[in-house]
């Protein structure tokens, strides 16, 4: 054979070979039945063996296994085409093969804990009482010292000061996990306090290649900042005199548990020239969940999730959470920040705590003055030390002809500014994310006034910016854009900003970016289920990386101020590992309850808690309301569930993933769970569903009811009073909804509570007709 025909000939094998990995994808392939009388390489032989009948040979199988689980789940994720998929769901013993999403989840990204403790006020006494509440709820619970809670996210900066561990304890002889090391990621790096960390990174480099080193670490260590707030939010170490980048949030920085045990789990990584973003890929993460729940944690806690809510088979978070369910591992997961547009509530499964997020009563005000003596006040994190007075020029008046059009003009955008019209000026801008200062600064700019579309300018995400600014509402920039294009040589001055602790009242208020019910996937379980702080969070950032995404950006900041359902859900993650110390025994379907039925829907000046727009928020937007940890220690019932209950759930739904036998032929309707709120959707005519709750409280106790109906809706309750003799004891009850309204598809919202004279035990009700 010649070199030309040789040579062709091995072009046609590459081709070939190249055409199959571009078939490729990754998927989730489930077993009925567990695998629990198998030991792990037994388990994995199997996978082995199935993977192998499609593949061809014993090499090919084991090259394109990603992960066998061998515990959590019975199943295995690995590199197929769509054929290969095909020909496995048809196997015996294969309960479903699915193709996970080659995008992924995302990460939904001091003052907080002491907020949290003013809502936990009873009899109307406040401030320096609630603070010794907060402490007599720590030394109950131990500071969490006996628990370990793992966090899923983008790893950890173990050099942080929040997570040293003087003075703790040895380690629980109950963890069984380990310190991977890796770059820059050594094992002395785990200590008392951060036990344990590893990382998962096979599922994303399937989908993106290798790991590119000068953008993450390829070890536990946390390049992108959002592993390390999130796990200082839950657990850091009390830290003294600390502050933002320009002295912003100043004071003594704490985790709601500051001695809980941190296990770290990396599985968000940075792709190709992403500049600041993550992906967390299905098969990392559902590897990470088995790894947490074989090693010991009690709570895992994960900032990360999917807009819109997918499947459950095809959600892995949900799938791990629910075997996670059989150790009695509590997950806890964030709404996502696609708000204020309702339907985009990711994790929605009723196994897991959803948690929404809400502004503290802390913002940074800030003003600027124009030349003609008018005065607005905005908000900053931005450090500045004194006034800065300059021209001022409106960003789509110096825009460079042919780079912008009518969806991005006004938005400074990087290369759309005039230098010689910029240079020395201040630029009003579109837009309060991280960007726009950039490119005035580039330009030759002196300041930067961003312009954020909310009527509420106390509720933007701030970030420093890298010239002085501030941010303020578009009612306010109409009036500035007019007096600069009414007036020869316009001047503006910006005024530093400040911390205050009272402007910002009242709080909370729903954060504009947190995602909304009603549940997409079944609205018949009302998502979100609480809500906790999330706007503006002062907590650990990662050395590794600058205070804000941007490239030019290089300062170091040691703490940071984010905003998100990322920074809510480990303040709900603390407050579980509070009521999980205090009761161990607890399912965690109790430690949900606990903490929705306790929690407050009024503010810290006693009215209701409102949305962005200052109107009333409702239980799409808060769930049961915001986290009251104090009073979710003695809830006084509690609606417990088990891992059949939930099978039964998704069997209703069509779902027999999780069932060891088949699902009966007339499953429970979803409102049927025994969830602690309740939700019908399409009501017609009349629905009775069914509730047991648990006494937790006193031994001999009787509560009585009272039902706030939905408007359109009557709402009977029976019995009216529940009567115990013992802790323990379960009651039924049952709730008929009758419905009365002409609107039809439009939802209504109502509650109902049991109270003995001590405990107040409340459910929001939810319902439309059809």
């Amino acid at each position: 054979m010649s070199i030309i025909h040789t040579c062709g000939f091995l072009l046609i094998l590459v081709l070939r070979f190249a055409s199959t990995l571009a078939n490729q994808h990754t998927y989730i392939v489930y077993f009925r039945g567990h695998s629990r009388d198998k030991t792990p390489s037994e388990v994995e032989d199997v996978h082995l063996s199935h993977i192998e009948l499609v593949k061809g040979s014993r090499e090919e199988a084991k090259a394109s296994l990603l992960y066998s689980y061998k515990k959590v789940i019975n199943g295995f994720s690995a590199m197929l085409s769509p054929e290969e998929a095909t020909q496995l769901s048809g196997m015996e013993g294969v309960a479903s093969v699915i193709r996970t999403d080659p995008r992924g989840y995302q990460l939904h990204t001091s003052r907080s804990w002491d907020f949290v403790s003013t809502l936990d006020q009873d009899n109307g006494e406040g401030g320096q009482w609630n603070d010794r509440l907060h402490k007599k709820l720590l030394r109950k619970a131990k500071y969490g010292q006996d628990l370990i809670v793992g966090v899923l996210d983008s790893g950890i900066w173990p050099e942080s000061a929040s997570f040293k561990d003087g003075g703790m304890e040895p380690v629980p002889s109950t963890w069984k996990g380990k310190c991977q090391t890796g770059t820059n990621f050594k094992k002395s790096h785990c200590n008392r306090k951060i036990i344990g960390a590893q990382y998962f990174i096979k599922g994303f480099e399937a989908q993106y290649g290798s790991l590119n080193k000068s953008e993450d670490y390829r070890s536990p260590r946390d390049k992108n900042g959002h592993g390390t707030h999130t796990a200082s939010t839950i657990g850091g170490r009390r830290v003294h005199n600390v502050s933002a980048i320009g002295g912003f949030a100043p004071g003594t920085v704490s985790g709601g548990v500051p001695l809980v045990r941190l296990a770290i789990y990396k599985v968000c990584w940075a792709p190709p020239g992403s500049k600041g973003g993550t992906a967390c890929m299905p098969a990392d993460i559902l590897a990470a969940i088995e790894a947490a729940v074989n090693d010991g944690v009690h709570v895992m806690s994960m900032s990360i999730g999917s807009t819109p809510a997918q499947p459950y088979d095809g959600d892995m978070i949900a799938i791990g959470s629910l075997a996670a369910i059989k150790e009695n591992v509590v997950s806890v997961c964030s709404a996502g920040n696609s708000g204020p547009t309702p339907s985009l509530i990711g994790n929605v499964a009723p196994w897991v705590l959803t948690v929404a997020a809400s502004s503290l009563d802390r913002d940074f005000p800030a003003f600027l003055v124009l030349g003609n003596g008018q005065k607005f006040q905005g908000q900053s994190v931005t450090s500045f030390q004194t006034p800065q007075t300059h021209p001022l020029v409106i960003g789509s008046d110096v825009e460079i002809k042919g780079t912008t059009n009518v969806n991005t003009t006004g938005y400074c955008k990087e290369g759309t500014l005039l230098s010689s019209a910029v240079k020395g000026k201040i630029v009003l801008c579109k837009g309060e994310f991280p960007g726009n200062d950039w490119e005035v600064k580039q330009v030759g700019g002196a300041g930067v006034i961003q312009v954020i579309k909310l009527a509420n300018v106390t509720q933007s995400a701030y970030s420093p910016l890298l010239l002085p600014g501030l941010a303020i509402s578009m009612a306010d920039a109409f009036k500035v854009i007019s007096y600069a294009r009414t007036h020869k040589n316009p001047t503006v001055t910006l005024f530093p900003g400040k911390t205050s602790l009272s402007g910002s009242e009242p709080a909370p208020q729903m954060a504009w970016f947190s995602s909304r019910g009603p549940n997409n996937l079944n609205p018949n379980i009302l998502k979100p289920d609480i809500t906790a702080p999330g706007l503006n969070i002062l907590a650990a950032w990662s050395e590794g990386t600058s205070p804000t995404p941007l490239v030019a950006d290089h300062r170091v900041a040691k703490y940071n101020i984010l905003s998100g359902t990322s920074m809510s859900c480990p303040h709900v993650s603390a407050s579980v590992l509070l009521l999980k110390a205090i009761h161990p025994s607890w399912s965690s379907a109790a430690v949900r309850s606990a903490l929705m039925t306790t929690a407050g829907t009024k503010n810290n000046k006693g009215t209701l808690i409102r949305n962005e727009v200052g109107n009333e928020a409702t239980a799409f937007d808060y769930g049961s309301g915001h986290i009251r940890p104090y009073r979710a220690v003695d809830p006084g019932l509690v609606y417990d569930a088990t891992f059949d209950d939930y099978a039964l759930f998704l069997c209703s739904g069509g779902y027999d993933f999780a069932v060891d036998h088949e699902c009966p032929k007339n499953p429970p309707s979803p409102s049927d769970l025994n969830y602690p709120s309740l939700a019908i959707s399409n009501l017609k005519g009349k629905r009775t569903v069914l509730r047991t709750v648990t006494n937790v409280g006193k031994g001999k106790s009787v509560y009585n009811v009272t039902v706030v109906s939905p408007t359109g809706y009557s709402v009977n309750i029976a019995p009216k009073t529940l009567y115990f003799g013992k802790v323990g004891e379960k009651k039924n009850f049952t709730v008929s909804v009758e419905g009365n309204t002409k609107e039809k598809g439009k939802y209504a919202f109502g509650w109902f509570e049991w109270r003995d004279g001590i405990h107040s035990v409340r459910s929001p009700i939810v319902v439309s007709s059809k």
